[in-house]
């Protein structure tokens, strides 16, 4: 099956576009939160606000969002999104540049920016099932998986050196260009889905037929025996990851007194689990249980991700890849497993609903747990922050164990059919 992906001209287009776009969001993962700390000089709690602005827009518009996008073509608004971002993040070389950069802005771009997260990855999940039959969703989910974890792996590492040959905010300029690269392979791509309708067929906009949309597809998501459990799930890893994403900046170069410049090294060298994870976790899907990995992926895989925090500098300093590898290799495996189980189960007309709710949960506990991150690491210090963040971070996978995956082997074929709300 994965053999048909590779001459899928449409897939392919869309791959490599987000090949190159999640490059160069893998340089300004790294290279914003260095523009706050070497360039600005920001605070603790100033870097944690700003991690949790990137986020925020999940918390405030995902549900909206995701009516919005069951009524209308998913590559016009994913195109938008994109030309959008382009713009957002372009302007802070350009500020730097002008020396006019302020920590302001960064929060500001981080905001608008995160606007057009929401409504593209929200578009994106709900594009691919329009795009490729059900049987080919794991593997479309597992190559694009890769592409994100390569990004991770050769991102940082490009943005590593960026930032020593043109400055923190100058290696965002990356970006920008990698958002250019992913509109002109959207726009090459020739399949036309069939435009979105609400529920009922109207398609106005008015406030109360929103209103009962959002709540359809919250309803469908938490009714659910088992996608609620993967909400929940998720949800609580993402609480406690950023918390520890919110220090680890920090962590490396105030504690470990790493060098800006090597910090993006580090996470390159992470992120090899993390592209092992999307090779491998078609494999382990069959394997395992394409229902089981879920559980499996996080409780046993991710059990090693914890070796972070004990870090020092000398040798001891390995051990922030290695626990960081197998972070990403367990977190590959686990969404590239409930994305397509989520795909699977849910009806094409709810599918963006889906998405958004699923989103607006779990992804609207990321700026919280920023805050929370830069919080307690200025109360209790940032080594503790992070055993909290990771520690919690594998205790979530408790969700899904407690839940009827547990007795699960795989997905059932009928699954969507099956979970159509009444």
């Amino acid at each position: 099956m994965g053999g048909r992906l590779w001459r899928h001209r449409d897939f392919m287009l869309l791959w490599g576009g987000q090949t190159v776009s999640e490059m160069g969001s893998a340089v300004t993962n790294l290279a914003l939160p260095l523009t706050a700390v070497a360039v600005l000089k920001a605070t603790t709690f100033q870097v944690g606000l700003l991690t949790a602005a990137a986020t925020v827009a999940f918390a405030l518009i995902a549900l909206p969002a995701g009516a919005l996008v069951d009524r209308r073509a998913k590559r016009g608004i994913m195109i938008a999104c994109d030309a959008a971002r382009l713009v957002i993040i372009g302007s802070v070389p350009v500020a730097w540049y002008a020396g006019v950069l302020t920590m302001g802005q960064l929060y500001a771009v981080a905001v608008t920016a995160g606007v057009c997260t929401v409504f593209f990855d929200v578009s994106y999940q709900s594009y691919l099932p329009v795009l490729l039959s059900q049987e080919h969703l794991m593997d479309g989910n597992g190559k694009l998986g890769t592409t994100q974890s390569f990004a991770q792996l050769a991102g940082p590492g490009l943005g590593g050196g960026l930032v020593g040959a043109f400055g923190a905010a100058g290696a965002m300029s990356a970006d920008a260009v990698s958002y250019a690269v992913s509109v002109a392979s959207l726009l090459a791509i020739r399949h036309r889905e069939p435009r979105g309708q609400p529920a009922g067929g109207d398609a106005g906009l008015s406030r109360p037929g929103l209103r009962a949309e959002i709540a359809e597809g919250l309803r469908y998501v938490v009714g659910h025996p088992i996608l609620r459990k993967i909400v929940a799930c998720t949800g609580t890893s993402n609480l406690f990851s950023s918390m520890a994403t919110a220090v680890e900046i920090i962590f490396l170069v105030r504690v470990l007194h790493v060098r800006p410049a090597y910090t993006g090294l580090l996470f390159a060298i992470a992120a090899v689990g993390g592209v092992a994870g999307g090779v491998l976790s078609g494999r382990l899907a069959r394997r395992i249980g394409s229902a089981r990995v879920i559980w499996f992926s996080i409780l046993v895989f991710g059990l090693p991700q914890i070796l972070p925090a004990l870090a020092e500098p000398g040798w001891r300093l390995a051990l922030f890849p290695i626990g960081f590898a197998a972070t990403f290799f367990s977190a590959v495996v686990y969404n590239v497993a409930q994305v397509s189980y989520r795909q699977a189960v849910t009806p094409p007309r709810l599918m963006g609903r889906m998405n958004a709710a699923t989103r607006w949960i779990v992804w609207g506990t990321l700026p919280l747990g920023a805050v929370i991150g830069g919080a307690l690491g200025t109360a209790i210090g940032i080594r503790p922050t992070l055993w909290i963040g990771l520690a919690g971070s594998w205790a979530a996978g408790w969700w899904v164990f407690c839940s009827p995956l547990r007795r699960m082997r795989d997905v059932p074929h009928q699954a969507a059919a099956e979970s159509a709300p009444a």
